[in-house]
């Protein structure tokens, strides 16, 4: 029988995700993972199979927590710009980290489909609520553009990734609110 883990694996995949965010998938090693977690590689290869499974499950946690934060603000109980306006200023204020799903669609797309395909679910539900947001919006003649709800979902989902990318790259907040400015208007 082998040895009980004698760590927290959560703990762990929230590290690896840190040190994946930091580096990418393709420049962080397994050292890293190791120095990120505290973990020797065999523990890492016991309990996760390999780099590529600890990534990928560490973008899946990161997905859904970050997709889940993003859904509340959609939810709340105001008018649908003043949503928009909330999950923007989320994007612009979590800064330099910028998003993990866009960066390893960034870096994995057209290089492993597999991985950028775990990246891009995550995107397209926050796409479906999205739809959904401004769609209740314009019954409520909130959202007055002629553009169909697929048609803003997905114009405001490129306005989040083009947010995020410049948050990532150290663009100031005063310019990614002027994005976020005209997105809204243009609605």
């Amino acid at each position: 029988m082998g040895r009980p883990k004698e760590f927290d694996v959560d703990e762990a995949v929230d590290a690896a995700t840190q040190a994946f965010r930091d580096r990418g998938y393709e420049a962080t090693s397994t050292q890293d993972l190791c120095d990120a977690t505290g973990l020797c590689r065999s523990s890492i290869y016991h309990t996760f199979g390999s780099k590529r499974e600890l990534f990928e499950r560490s973008l899946t946690r990161y997905t859904e927590r970050q997709t889940g934060e993003l859904v509340d603000l959609l939810h709340a109980d105001t008018p649908v710009p003043e949503r928009l306006r909330a999950l923007f200023d989320a994007i612009i204020t979590a800064g330099s980290d910028g998003c993990f799903t866009v960066s390893s669609v960034v870096e994995l797309a057209g290089r492993d489909d597999e991985l950028t395909a775990c990246a891009l679910r995550g995107m397209s539900s926050l796409r479906g609520e999205l739809r959904c947001a401004i769609e209740a919006g314009q019954a409520a003649g909130e959202i007055r553009t002629g553009s169909s709800p697929d048609e803003l979902a997905d114009f405001v989902q490129a306005t989040i990734a083009g947010l995020q990318v410049m948050a990532r790259g150290g663009v100031a907040d005063t310019a990614m609110r002027h994005a976020a400015n005209v997105a809204l208007a243009a609605m």
